[in-house]
């Protein structure tokens, strides 16, 4: 046993010399690569005989398919008095049976065949999502459709649907980054639908027959796009897509209501909510710009720069350098259909309230004054275009990103060019960008603390208005 341990330790001791030589030469810091050459993957886009687009990307790797119809809806559609329709038309199209099959009967089956169909409505887009193995996809493709276009709203799960409902407004308070999320952008959409939130009366108020209306109005076969991936054979898919999705004649023509949007009226704002808790909640922000603005690949750059990452200007010097919060940051949200916002936000002890909030605006401001670093852009640029293949991970999110590409109405080559457009993007036209889309002296501010321990009054930061956190509780 000795002799075998000393011939170890004598061949430990002569490889050791060939394996420092081997890390000499794959020295990291002298290690060349060739540049990389992604290449956008792209899926087939076909129509069904109904007339409903659909995308293609065919995946062998597992027995699974999975499918996603986007449906042009909303929360933007809700009438004023019904806030809150949408959400509970979205829980119950799956919830509440479809087609006939009873609620129950349809989650065991579901169960059963370890599938999953799912809805949901967010502000302008619906959707109704199906994932199954290949050997169950014909019985989930059924429920799929019956979910999807014949959902029974049972009365019984519409009554569970509100009382949930009512329990969160009724808990809608008790997180300070919830009242502040949800008051600020009340107050950037002001008088718009994107302003709107549920209320415990127009919950109330909803009947099953609302949702039938708003279910019948919407989803429809000529207002939605449809995406499929996986372990599908084309042919066979195709047809029992026709036969699943067969075009209603009674139906009349497709009308959409008309949104306006937002308007652009950028006047300063100072709302507080009271709540007797040691840390502050800072939300700041106005609206900001769409898709179809020539300036979204500057905003983009500026946007990490100023809050986009663990290397900008609001991260360095408020949590960095200050230490005055743990998390800080700033985001445009940028509108695909309407206007987006530009939020930045933070959180930091009540007795350096004040002191965040002007330093979070000098710095905001200070990006209107002179151009970036040639470092900050390199950084910026680097990263966006370096990331970009992040959203490309698997067939699903390929194939559905190419339906949402042509459901908000993205021009063609949109993807193909995004690197280009943001290398091509200058010092200049950030600064361009900065003064054209941030106004700190408009900002809606909200502010969610105590403020008896605030480091200074808030009146020094303008006219205050009190948010009434008592106005929306139910009795």
């Amino acid at each position: 046993m000795k002799q075998f341990l000393l011939s170890i330790c004598f061949l430990v001791i002569s490889i050791a010399p060939a394996n420092a030589a081997d890390h000499h030469l794959s020295n990291p810091r002298t290690m060349k690569f060739p540049e990389l050459n992604f290449q956008i993957p792209t899926a087939e886009r076909v129509v069904l005989e109904c007339g409903t687009p659909v995308y293609l990307l065919r995946d062998t790797e597992l027995p699974i398919i999975n499918m996603t119809a986007m449906v042009r809806v909303g929360s933007v559609y809700e009438p004023a008095s019904q806030s809150g329709l949408s959400g509970m038309v979205a829980s119950v199209m799956r919830s509440g049976g479809g087609g006939g099959l009873a609620p129950e009967k349809m989650d065991d089956e579901l169960e059963f065949m370890a599938s999953s169909v799912e809805s949901g409505i967010g502000i302008d887009m619906g959707t109704v999502s199906l994932t199954a193995l290949k050997k169950n996809f014909t019985p989930t493709l059924q429920i799929f459709s019956d979910v999807l276009l014949r959902p029974d709203f049972s009365e019984k799960r519409v009554e569970i649907a509100r009382r949930q409902t009512i329990e969160s407004l009724r808990r809608q308070n008790d997180d300070p980054k919830e009242i502040a999320g949800r008051e600020v952008n009340r107050a950037i959409y002001a008088g718009h639908p994107l302003g709107e939130i549920t209320t415990f009366e127009s919950i109330s108020a909803i009947t099953r027959r609302d949702l039938v209306d708003f279910h019948r109005r919407f989803y429809r076969l000529d207002n939605m796009i449809l995406a499929v991936s996986g372990d599908f054979d084309r042919t066979v898919l195709l047809k029992e897509l026709n036969a699943a999705f067969k075009t209603d004649s009674k139906r009349g023509a497709l009308m959409l209501p008309e949104v306006p949007q937002p308007k652009q009226l950028f006047q300063g704002e100072v709302l507080y909510g009271k709540k007797e808790v040691n840390q502050t909640v800072i939300r700041m922000g106005h609206l900001g710009l769409t898709k179809d603005s020539p300036d979204i690949y500057a905003v983009r750059l500026l946007d990490y720069i100023l809050g986009g990452s663990f290397t900008s200007r609001l991260t360095m010097e408020i949590r960095t350098n200050q230490g005055l919060a743990y998390n800080v940051g700033s985001h445009f949200d940028i509108g695909r259909r309407f206007t987006g916002s530009f939020i930045a936000e933070t959180e930091t002890k009540a007795e350096s309230s004040v002191k965040a909030i002007n330093l979070m605006k000098k710095i905001i401001t200070d990006l209107t004054k002179e151009p970036v670093s040639d470092g900050e852009l390199n950084a910026a640029r680097e990263y966006m275009i370096n990331s970009f293949m992040f959203g490309f991970t698997s067939p699903a999110s390929i194939v559905t990103q190419r339906a949402r590409l042509e459901y908000y109405g993205y021009p063609d080559g949109y993807l193909e060019r995004y690197r280009d457009n943001i290398a091509k993007v200058t010092k200049t036209d950030i600064l361009t960008a900065a003064r054209k889309y941030l106004h700190p002296d408009a900002f809606k501010l909200v502010v969610v603390g105590d403020e008896a321990k605030f480091d200074q009054k808030l009146a020094t930061l303008g006219v205050v208005r009190e948010i009434d956190l008592k106005l929306n509780i139910p009795k």
